[in-house]
C-alpha cells in the first residue's frame, strides 16, 4: 500500500492500532459500571495536563498523563464519598479542566490550532517520541485489564459480593480510573480528548448487541476497536479528512448495523429457549393417579407423536392417551 512508504503514516497506524486495543479494554470496564462517559470527564481535565506541557515546555503527552491521573482519582473518590452535590463537584470539576486548559494554552503562546491537534487529534504528527510513550501505556493498560480481569469483573458485576471475597474493591475502582485516565492520554494524539470516550464506550455496546458472557465481549470489543481505528486512519489519508472524526464515525457505522442483528440473535436465542421448554420437544410426561380429562383423537387437544405412541399437549405438559 502507498501509504505505508511514509514514516508518519507507518507511526500513525501502530498508534492507531495500541489505541484501538486500549480504549475498548478499559471501556468494557466503564460500561458495565455504568460509567460511560467517565472518559469525557477525564478528557476535560487532562486538556489542562496538555496546557501545563505547553506553558513549561514539558512533554505534553506525561503532563497530561499526570493530570489526568489526579483527576481521575478526584472522580472516583467524589463519586464513592461524595452526597447529593456530587454531582455538581464532578461539573465544576470537569468545566474548570477545559476552561483551564484553554487559559494556560493561551498564557503559553500557543494557537487554537496547537490546542485542536489534542481536542481532535492529529494522528498523522505522531512522533517517533509519541509512539513509544503511546506503546508504553497502551501495553500496561492492555496488560492490567486481561491480567486482572476477574477482580476487576467481580467489582464491575457487584461490589458487595466483591468486599464479601476480600478483594480491596476501593484500590481496584481507583485503578481501573487511573486505566481510564491513561488511556485518554494515550488517546488523545489518534481520536483527542472530546473523542477519547466514543473509542471507549461505542466498540463495547457494539458488541454488547450480539455477545451473552463478559469475555466475549471483552475480546469483540478489542477487535471491534481496531477495526475503525486502522479503517479511519486509511480513511483519512485518501479523503484528507480529520482522522479522530473518521474512526468515531466508522464506530458508530458499526454500532448501526450491529444493532438489528442483536435483535435478531436475542429473538433467536429466546425461541430456542422456549423450544428447549417445550414438552412436544422434551418429551416431559405427567404422570398422576387420577386424570378428569380422557384424551383421545376427538378431545380437541394438540396430537404429539412420541416414539411408538402418541400424546396430548395439555396443560403445558405431555398426556398419554387414557
Amino acid at each position: 500500500m502507498e501509504l505505508l512508504e511514509y514514516d508518519f503514516m507507518q507511526r500513525a497506524i501502530l498508534a492507531a492500532l495500541l489505541t484501538g486495543l486500549a480504549a475498548p479494554a478499559v471501556g468494557t470496564y466503564l460500561v458495565h459500571r455504568r460509567l460511560a462517559l467517565m472518559g469525557d470527564g477525564i478528557g476535560h481535565v487532562a486538556l489542562t495536563g496538555v496546557a501545563v506541557g505547553l506553558l513549561t515546555g514539558w512533554a505534553p503527552v506525561w503532563t497530561a498523563v499526570v493530570v489526568a491521573i489526579a483527576g481521575a482519582v478526584t472522580i472516583e473518590l467524589v463519586r464513592a464519598y461524595g452526597k447529593a452535590s456530587a454531582d455538581v463537584a464532578l461539573a465544576m470539576l470537569f468545566y474548570g479542566g477545559i476552561a483551564g486548559g484553554v487559559l494556560l494554552t493561551g498564557l503559553a503562546g500557543s494557537t487554537a490550532a496547537t490546542l485542536n491537534t489534542y481536542l481532535f487529534g492529529s494522528i498523522t504528527t505522531v512522533s517517533p517520541d509519541d509512539l513509544w510513550v503511546i506503546a508504553v501505556l497502551a501495553i500496561a493498560v492492555i496488560l492490567l485489564s486481561v491480567g486482572l480481569g476477574p477482580q476487576l469483573f467481580a467489582i464491575c458485576q457487584d461490589e458487595e459480593y466483591a468486599r464479601a471475597c476480600g478483594i480491596p474493591v476501593r484500590l481496584y475502582t481507583i485503578l481501573i480510573a487511573v486505566m481510564a485516565a491513561v488511556t485518554v492520554a494515550v488517546a488523545m494524539r489518534t481520536v483527542g480528548l472530546l473523542l477519547v470516550s466514543a473509542l471507549m464506550v461505542v466498540p463495547v455496546a457494539t458488541a454488547m448487541q450480539v455477545t451473552r458472557g463478559f469475555r466475549t465481549t471483552f475480546a469483540l470489543a478489542l477487535g471491534l476497536g481496531v477495526v475503525p481505528s486502522l479503517a479511519g486512519v486509511v480513511y483519512s489519508y485518501h479523503v484528507d479528512v480529520a482522522p479522530g472524526a473518521s474512526i468515531v464515525v466508522i464506530a458508530l457505522a458499526g454500532f448501526v448495523l450491529a444493532w438489528p442483528l442483536g435483535t435478531l440473535v436475542r429473538r433467536a436465542r429466546r425461541a430456542r429457549k422456549a423450544s428447549a421448554e417445550d414438552p412436544r420437544v422434551t418429551g416431559a410426561h405427567v404422570f398422576a393417579e387420577e386424570h378428569p380429562h380422557e384424551h383421545d383423537d376427538e378431545c380437541g387437544h394438540p396430537a404429539v407423536e412420541h416414539g411408538d405412541h402418541t400424546d396430548y399437549l395439555h396443560d403445558g405438559h405431555l398426556h398419554a392417551a387414557h
